[in-house]
């Protein structure tokens, strides 16, 4: 089943209004997570460090940039499918380098959550952003 948001009427405006839902609960785990990354450097490449991440200075801040500005990307709905399949492969790639002690329940938890997340992004990148945002505007 798929849904056609190109049809007029209510049900087009419903797609876009749930893929605008969409789009704004993944942005928001990203905008948050981005910024506290950028806004606590030390900490974060200290994180980093422990995991065995190459530079870990220099990864934190990309890490949080694409964080941060995919998010934001995701939120407005801008070149959103790019954002969302970029967002998508980092999210299994964190959960591929973080989360893959699974003898501890959280750890197979927060592996399992980002597999869920990467879903949501794969998805927003087959359906695109909607007719709220600046993808649609942009035509």
């Amino acid at each position: 089943m798929s849904i056609n948001t190109s049809v007029a009427g209510s049900g087009a405006s419903n797609a876009s209004a749930t893929i605008l839902l969409g789009r704004v609960l993944l942005a928001v785990i990203f905008l948050l997570s981005g910024f506290g990354k950028l806004t606590t450097i030390a900490g974060t490449a200290a994180y980093f460090g422990s995991l065995g991440l190459p530079v870990p200075t220099a990864t934190a801040i990309i890490v949080g940039l694409i964080e941060l500005l995919g998010g934001a990307a995701i939120l407005v709905g801008f070149q959103t499918r790019i954002a969302a399949w970029v967002l998508a492969i980092f999210t299994v790639a964190t959960a591929l380098v973080a989360h893959t002690g699974w003898a501890d329940q959280m750890q197979m938890i927060n592996f399992l959550k980002n597999l869920g997340i990467a879903g949501g992004f794969i998805v927003l990148a087959t359906s695109g952003a909607g007719a709220y945002s600046i993808d649609a505007k942009r035509g």
